[in-house]
């Protein structure tokens, strides 16, 4: 997203705005002759001072932390070679979309079979599903490429995808913060965090939600300043030609706002959640209109933003969202054999009266809507490691995905007793971090109103905040994963403010600095001593005790 590396290789900006005062000029000499910045800063300075040196930096070290999420995410990708939690939905689920175009039905005894190679024993009658297929073609492009009955064909798009996120969670820091070592740190917290590793390495949905949802939110910044500068100019243009500005002009051509709607469409055509960004985002946008428009002069930004560019951007957002979500429908649509497909004409009444001209196919894949619907609002199943959405910033119940206990000898245990288990507990030390900066930032948000903390929380809240309806319905801690990367830029930020810049006093920089070293030091060693719980490793019963920080954690 940025083109040219930064002058500075830690130029932060959103420190916290500090009193206008007149200085004297004896504060203003104390202060010239107080030092400034560190030793690291100069030995810096003279080792990226050529502009090879600085491009090396700017890319290199991305690249570095894009490899590392790499081998984090693919190293024993295969492992274990049996369908784990809802692997069994969703893998199965993809494998007959690629067949037949819509999911089918296996016998009771398809896992046990599945995992031995046996995958052609499919039905080709329809099985409902409670999820959009969208996330399920992606998955199938792993299983077209290795083969079902290879257990990384299952997971090797989850894997792709979760790498692309870290790369993507660089890119955006780097365009909210002009650093590439803010950059650089925030994607080296979703590259060894525990609960992101786990969901790219599990076939599971969530991962390609937060992905295509993060996607949508780089949109967003982009849209951001591509308005600013283009609605300047108009309203400059008009005054200029002596026109009035009361309400401003309305811009219709926004090609970063209809990739953002089209990423929100398949994004719910992967899980309904999406619709929880299309919602927050397309309210954002109008905010963001509102401002732009008082900072440009103009007297009636608010009405205009609501009753004139509002309309504009409802329209250039939603019917785009929806046609794309409904694309994501197609292979349903062109095959006959669906859950559904022929309903109306079957076992319902076809649609009379002022709604009789709307086309059957529509009429069925309305009525599944509805279906889905019923039933994902009223899953109440207890399970063993569902999650209270009000307890998930916390982390108080990690997902265990698989466990398998074996004794001495069985498996290669070497051990009296040992465990490999598959739990998304992520990073602690990340996780609490974050959490905490999740609430320090809404404080700022009130404090100072920047509009990056604005922007971040943004994201958090629409990945978050309608899980809050759903606290007596079955949900997990996995979910989280949709708002992850905003948990990161949140901690990412505040890192920035303790690192300062190079123009703050020497003390204030060595302590940011030693801070931040020690901080990632401890997290990238948590995150080892995590990572055999993240993979499925086989490790002594007592290492993975150890593990056990909370009693819920078992």
């Amino acid at each position: 997203m940025t083109s040219t590396p930064p002058d500075d290789f830690d130029a932060v900006v959103g420190a916290a705005p500090s009193a206008v005062t007149t200085p004297t000029l004896e504060h203003t000499a104390e202060h010239a002759a107080e030092p400034r910045g560190s030793r690291f800063d100069d030995w810096w300075a003279r080792t990226v001072y050529t502009p090879a040196r600085q491009r090396l930096w700017y890319w290199g070290a991305p690249l570095a932390v894009t490899l590392l999420a790499a081998v984090l995410r693919l190293w024993n990708l295969g492992n274990p070679h049996v369908l784990v939690f809802d692997e069994t939905f969703y893998v199965k689920d993809s494998y007959t979309l690629m067949h037949l175009g819509y999911e089918a039905s296996w016998p009771a005894d398809a896992d046990t079979k599945f995992n031995a190679g046996d995958t052609d024993i499919f039905t080709s009658a329809p099985s409902f599903v409670a999820h959009p297929p969208f996330g399920k073609w992606m998955i199938s492009l792993g299983l077209a490429v290795f083969g079902a009955g290879n257990s990384v064909g299952w997971r090797i798009s989850t894997a792709i995808v979760g790498i692309l996120a870290v790369v993507l969670v660089m890119l955006i820091a780097r365009r909210l913060f002009r650093s590439t070592l803010v950059a650089t740190i925030a994607g080296l917290l979703m590259a060894v965090d525990g609960h992101a590793i786990v969901m790219s390495r599990v076939a599971l949905l969530d991962g390609s939600v937060m992905f295509l949802a993060l996607l949508a939110f780089g949109c967003l910044l982009l849209d951001r300043g591509w308005f600013q500068r283009r609605l300047d100019a108009k309203v400059a243009r008009r005054r200029l030609a002596g026109g009035p500005a009361d309400w401003g002009p309305t811009l219709w051509w926004r090609p970063w706002l209809l990739t953002a709607a089209v990423l929100l469409g398949l994004c719910s055509g992967v899980k309904w959640s999406g619709l929880y960004f299309l919602a927050f985002f397309a309210v954002y946008v109008v905010v963001v209109d509102a401002v732009a428009r008082r900072r440009a002069g103009i007297p009636f930004w608010i009405s205009a933003s609501i009753l004139k560019q509002g309309p504009a951007t409802f329209l250039l957002m939603v019917p785009l969202a929806l046609v794309t979500y409904i694309a994501t429908w197609t292979g349903w649509l062109v095959t006959s054999g669906g859950y559904y497909r022929h309903w109306a004409q079957t076992d319902g009444q076809p649609w009379a009266g002022a709604l009789n001209w709307v086309p059957l196919w529509f009429q069925n894949l309305w009525h599944y809507q509805t279906a889905m619907y019923g039933y994902s609002i009223n899953l109440h199943v207890p399970h063993p490691y569902q999650a209270n959405p009000l307890t998930w910033l916390f982390m108080i119940r990690p997902t265990s995905m698989y466990y398998a206990g074996s004794s001495l000898g069985q498996n290669g245990c070497a051990s009296a007793n040992c465990s490999s288990a598959i739990t998304s507990i992520g990073n602690p030390l990340i996780w609490w971090a974050a959490a905490a900066c999740a609430f320090y930032l809404v404080y700022r948000l009130a404090r100072y109103r920047e509009w990056k903390v604005g922007l971040i929380l943004m994201g958090l809240a629409a990945g978050y905040l309608p899980w809050l309806l759903y606290t007596g319905r079955t949900v997990f801690q996995f979910y989280t994963i949709a708002f992850e990367p905003y948990l990161i830029l949140g901690l990412a930020f505040v890192i920035s403010l303790i690192i300062g810049t190079r123009t703050d006093a020497a003390w204030r920089r060595k302590r940011g600095l030693l801070v931040t070293a020690i901080f990632l030091a401890f997290v990238l060693a948590i995150s080892v001593f995590f990572y055999p719980l993240w993979t499925g490793q086989q490790v002594p019963f007592w290492y993975w005790q150890l593990h056990i920080w909370l009693p819920s954690w078992r």
